[in-house]
């Protein structure tokens, strides 16, 4: 059997790609196909869904919006990433808004209903106050150009006010003055997790735990290789050598020999708390807690 795992190509990947790349997936007798989704956790959901893939590594808080909505077609299966992640807050280079807390009822752009760009912009109302509703409208761009495009206005794509995307991700186009940054907001949780289809977390357990195992052994060549990781990052992402350096001073994969532990106040319990702050769970708190409890699979 193949394992199809969705990944978001951006440097986060690197410790995903060294253990393809290495043979710790092949030395476990695993066969995996690494397929890329630029367009984000939004459609690793959706891929999910419909078996395109086996298993995703993508954010936090979209998985466990989802979950906690009442998708039970995946499984939360381990830890990939426990430092939060930095979203950049941005419009357009033209534009008139020069601040973040200007965003109150403006058209927040976001790749996909229920991201965590989708996500985000609420965690970001809900810290500063903004009034309900929070936003006018989101427009649903797919694509981080076409985001991008929208706050430029450009044709072809809906326009909107502003967008949130991973920082570094975003800083060549404020380098290049294709977009213009207002600011930036934290997850406050551990930012990336791995999720697996239910029927492979019933049928495939085995499987499953090489793999992750697999994951470890790449965030450990990761952690000892620095400098390979910056050059593999520079060479085939979308990223400077200098943006790469810095980011990896920033970012805290899961311990090895701890991917497989999700830990519940930090992962679920303070994720599903802030998000129904925000407004974006409105089901019982005790049919979320039901939810996520049957969601979450220590392997």
């Amino acid at each position: 059997m193949v394992l199809k795992v969705g990944y978001i190509p951006e440097h986060f990947s690197t410790p995903l790609f060294f253990a393809q790349s290495k043979g710790f997936f092949k030395e476990r007798g695993l066969e995996v196909e690494l397929i890329p989704y630029p367009s984000g956790s939004g459609h690793l959901i959706q891929s999910l869904e419909d078996n395109s893939i086996d298993i995703a590594i993508g954010l936090t808080e979209a998985f466990v919006r989802g979950i906690a909505q009442g998708k039970e077609n995946y499984k939360l299966v381990g830890t990939y990433v426990k430092s939060p992640l930095r979203w950049a807050v941005s419009t357009g280079i033209n534009s008139d808004i020069t601040n973040k807390n200007e965003l109150a009822g403006k058209k927040i752009g976001v790749s996909r209903i229920g991201s965590g760009s989708f996500v985000m912009a609420y965690v970001l109302a809900l810290q500063l106050g903004f009034p309900q509703p929070f936003y006018e409208s989101f427009p649903v761009l797919s694509t981080f150009k076409n985001l991008r495009d929208s706050v430029n206005k450009k044709d072809g794509v809906e326009a909107s006010d502003a967008f949130m995307w991973e920082y570094f991700t975003t800083k060549r186009y404020y380098d290049n003055k294709e977009v213009k940054y207002i600011g930036d907001i934290y997850t406050p949780w551990p930012s990336w997790v791995i999720t697996a289809r239910t029927e492979i977390v019933q049928e495939k357990a085995h499987d499953l735990k090489h793999f992750l195992s697999g994951v470890e052994d790449g965030i450990a060549y990761f952690s000892h290789n620095p400098t390979e990781a910056v050059q593999y990052i520079f060479n085939n992402l979308d990223y400077t050598e200098e943006d790469a350096q810095e980011w990896i001073k920033t970012v805290e994969f899961q311990d090895v020999g701890r991917v497989r532990k999700i830990d519940r106040h930090t992962v679920i319990v303070h994720t599903y708390k802030i998000l129904m702050a925000a407004g974006v769970l409105e089901d019982p708190e005790e049919t979320v807690i039901s939810r996520l409890d049957s969601g979450v699979v220590t392997l």
